[in-house]
């Protein structure tokens, strides 16, 4: 049987790559968009907000870049279709915002605690998948399809923002240089305006964060397109479980890893670019707990702890695959695409973990 030019092996050890780097960083730098919110409404402390803004504008100022030069097709990926599911993106960005400040972390985080020892995170990515897996094409799927996948709106084009420059008469090209300037430039601009701003940890994690989007963009979507695949002889983009150009996300990559280790002697489960950058993430934020001496176990200390965490990952699991992805999967890498669905997911994922928070506050002084 013919191969194509580019080994699956090839796509997912560069994705494994990526994610190793990204759990390292997002250890380091204490990358955290929960924390990012959090740090801003309970201390009003927007380092982190900044660095997670960072990470948006390089991401797409890099994936513009790409696309400028030829390098990549964003139409080809699943965020910029024509169909925009508004509601979907609205009520599954607010469920996941509420499911991360319950489980104490988004998708990323949880990688990322996983590999620091932290046996809470390992629940939380069990049943985030299962529910994820549920909401693809399980009991969940069911209502996600006939009561928010049908309320759509049909566009002529694609919902990216550069789609409808160009729709209004713009030069493709010229419409993705204005978009990307206007919004990366912008959030560039915010994210680095004041001076505290400009700390290490918030460059290094905004930038090298921001950065692996685009690269998880350059492997899926250009070192793994095939133009002609010798089996369908239709392009195809190797490795990928969407079948399409990817990046980084981290809701139904844990889904795929569950369901490739429960199905391992079922020949058509692989390793898919997904798949290796979630787990890459986990090593490389073991490789630095363990560098930094910062590793060790830790466990749930009350019921009430358990419980919240339980209903927060089965929100995460419903509402990133619902959304179409999580902080990283719509708010960096769908984001960089400037789709409106994705611009629509982490406004709602930020109203969703504000509105939790301060009920939050408001039981906890209840209490006092």
């Amino acid at each position: 049987m013919e191969e194509p030019l580019v080994a699956a092996a090839t796509i997912t050890s560069l994705a494994f790559a990526v994610g190793v780097v990204f759990g390292f960083i997002g250890n380091k730098t204490h990358f955290c968009t929960l924390g990012a919110v959090s740090d801003v409404i309970n201390i009003g402390d927007w380092n982190r907000a900044r660095m997670w803004m960072l990470a948006i504008a390089t991401a797409i100022l890099g994936t513009a870049a790409l696309g400028l030069a030829g390098m990549l097709d964003v139409s080809k990926s699943i965020y910029t279709t024509g169909k925009l599911t508004w509601l979907s993106h609205i009520v599954g960005g607010a469920c996941f915002g509420i499911g991360m400040t319950l489980a104490s972390g988004c998708g990323s985080k949880t990688l990322i605690r996983i590999g620091g020892g932290n046996l809470k995170s390992l629940v939380v990515f069990i049943v985030l998948g299962i529910s994820a897996y549920m909401t693809m094409r399980g009991l969940f799927a069911v209502w996600r399809v006939r009561l928010l996948d049908s309320v759509a709106v049909d566009l002529d084009h694609g919902q990216d923002i550069p789609a409808f420059l160009t729709h209004a008469g713009l030069e493709a090209d010229t419409a993705l240089l204005i978009a990307a300037a206007v919004i990366g430039g912008g959030l560039l601009l915010a994210a680095l305006i004041r001076r505290d701003a400009w700390r290490s940890d918030v460059l290094i994690g905004g930038l090298v964060i921001g950065a692996l989007s685009v690269a998880g963009w350059y492997v899926s979507g250009h070192i793994g397109y095939v133009a002609e695949h010798p089996e369908t002889l239709e392009e195809a983009f190797i490795a990928t479980n969407s079948g399409r150009a990817e990046s980084l996300t981290f809701v139904a990559p844990v889904a795929y890893t569950l369901e490739l280790l429960m199905l391992w002697s079922d020949s058509s489960r692989v390793l898919t670019f997904g798949i290796a950058s979630a787990l890459g993430v986990v090593v490389g934020s073991a490789l630095y707990a363990m560098l930094s001496k910062g590793f060790r176990l830790e466990g749930f200390h009350t019921a009430d702890d358990l419980v919240r965490h339980l209903v927060g990952a089965v929100l995460m699991g419903f509402g990133g695959v619902t959304a179409l992805g999580c902080t990283i999967g719509q708010g960096i890498t769908g984001f960089s695409t400037l789709a409106i669905g994705s611009i629509l997911t982490t406004l709602a994922i930020i109203a969703g973990a504000v509105v939790t928070m301060k009920i939050q506050y408001w039981q906890m002084m209840r209490e006092a």
